[in-house]
Parts: C-alpha cells; structure tokens; sequence
C-alpha cells in the first residue's frame, strides 16, 4: 500500500448560506451528499463537522461507521461528545480546548475516555493560546495536550502518553490502547 494507512476517505464542503439577514437558512438537500463508506477497511475515517452535528450524527449512523471514526478538530460540548462515543469514535482536540470561551469543548474533553482521546493542532490553523492568533505548528500540539489534561484531570504525561497510543491506534490499526 503506498502512502499513509488513513486517509480522509470522502470530503463533502457544506457551506450554510444566510438569507441575507445573516441568519442561516437550510441547504437544499438535493445540492448536498455524503458517504462515511470508506474506501479500504484498512483505513480510518476522519471527519470534521462544523456547526451540522445533526446531519453529521445523522450520517454516521445511516452508514454505520468503522471502528477507527476520528471526529478531527472536535468543538462539540458534552452532549456531542457522549453521541459520538456511543458511536466509537475518537474524539480529536485542536487548540480550540485552550480558547477562552470553550468551556462546552472543554466539557467534553473533561468526559471522554482516555482510551478514545486524540490532541491535535490542525496547523496551520487554530493555534492554541498563547499564540492565538498566530500561524499554528506541530510544536504547539503540547499546550494542547496540556489543556486537556487539566480537563480531563490526568496528567500532561498521562495525556501524552495515552494519545500517542490511541493515534497509533486509530491511524494504523496497531498500538496498545485497549
């Protein structure tokens, strides 16, 4: 197999227009669909939803999801949080956990269970504080992880540690997690 074993297997860009008003207004469904099918069961599917947890929740259980689901750059509060862990997914926190007025995404990193906890800093983008604001890097994934540790009351090399596996597991299909 060349290349990385996870891939993001079908991207769909929803976009919510406003009505002008700039309150948003639903999309026609006939201009809007998705597959969470993925291409090879060797691989992770990964998945952002922005402001569609209805539709996205909707989606993953019509096709059933495969075991290695990453819910990538998470903003959901607690109670997106408990769906898509009944559903299996990872749960995967960018540096949005250490804004200021995250208090629901922090909620739900606070919740999840170590063995279904992923950091990420989706560079270049999303920097986490201090460097809000500023462009994002890899090196940054440590206040992340950092954040949610606090959340999640471990600690930093706990959370280091635990999400090293589980991204092991959810991007390869090896690791210790359980």
């Amino acid at each position: 197999m060349y290349g990385p074993p996870w891939a993001c297997i079908r991207t769909t860009h929803r976009s919510w227009p406003t009505n002008g008003s700039g309150s948003k207004r639903s999309p026609n469904p006939l201009t809007w669909s998705v597959s969470a099918r993925p291409v090879s069961t060797d691989r992770a599917l990964v998945v952002h939803s922005r402001d569609a947890w209805r539709d996205t929740f909707r989606v993953l259980t019509d096709e059933r999801p495969p075991s290695r689901t990453v819910l990538h750059c998470f903003t959901g509060g607690p109670g997106e949080a408990r769906r898509a862990l009944d559903l299996g997914a990872f749960l995967s926190y960018s540096g949005i956990v250490t804004f200021p007025d995250a208090d629901e995404v922090r909620s739900a990193a606070g919740l999840t269970p170590l063995d279904k906890l992923l950091v990420e800093t989706d560079a270049p983008y999303l920097a986490p504080v201090p460097r809000r604001g500023r462009e994002n890097e890899p090196g940054l994934v440590t206040l992340v992880g950092a954040a949610v540790a606090t959340a999640a009351r471990q600690s930093e090399a706990e959370i280091a540690e635990r999400t090293a596996d589980n991204a092991a597991v959810a991007f390869s299909g090896t690791g210790s997690a359980p």
